[in-house]
C-alpha cells in the first residue's frame, strides 16, 4: 500500500503508528515544522526530532538528534521538513534507519525520492499535512 492517499488509509497509518521523526525541526514557534510537532505531540506520538545545527538541545521538551541513526528506538513515522532537494538525503538516511512510512509535508515533495521509496515499497504521503490529517483523522 504504497501511496497513501485516502482518509482511511492515511488514519490506518496515524492509528497504527506511535513513534514519529521529525527531520527539519526548528525552535522557532512560527515555523511550521514546530506548530506542527507541538499538535501532533498531543496526539500521543513519541516525537523525536533531527536537525544537526540544533542537536543536543531540547525543542518541545524533546531531545534533538543530529541525525536519524542517532534515535534509539524504531521509527513508524519519519515527518520531513526539508527542501524537496535535501530530501534525497533524508531518504537515504531513514533507509539505512528503517521506518514503516515517509511523509511529505507540503513543500517537501522530491517527485524523484517518492518514485523511489514507491517502487521499493515503503507507505507514502504526499503532501500533506499531518497536524492537520491527526485533527481530520483522530
Amino acid at each position: 500500500m504504497p501511496i497513501l492517499k485516502t482518509d482511511d488509509e492515511i488514519r490506518k497509518i496515524l492509528q497504527e503508528s506511535k513513534n514519529v521523526a521529525v527531520v527539519g525541526i526548528s525552535p522557532d514557534p512560527s515555523r511550521p515544522s514546530y506548530f506542527v510537532s507541538e499538535v501532533v505531540k498531543s496526539y500521543g506520538f513519541n516525537m523525536f526530532f533531527v536537525n544537526p545545527k540544533y542537536a543536543g538541545q531540547e525543542i518541545l521538551g524533546e531531545k534533538v538528534y543530529s541525525s536519524l541513526e542517532e534515535i534509539p528506538e524504531e521509527i513508524d513515522i519519519i515527518d520531513v521538513f526539508r527542501r524537496p532537494a535535501d530530501v534525497k538525503y533524508t531518504a537515504k538516511e531513514a533507509k539505512k534507519k528503517g521506518f514503516k512510512t515517509f511523509w511529505f509535508q507540503p513543500g517537501t515533495v522530491n517527485d524523484e525520492v517518492v518514485k523511489e521509496l514507491d517502487e521499493e515499497g515503503y507507505n507514502v504521503v504526499v503532501d500533506k499535512c499531518m497536524k492537520v490529517e491527526c485533527q481530520k483523522l483522530l
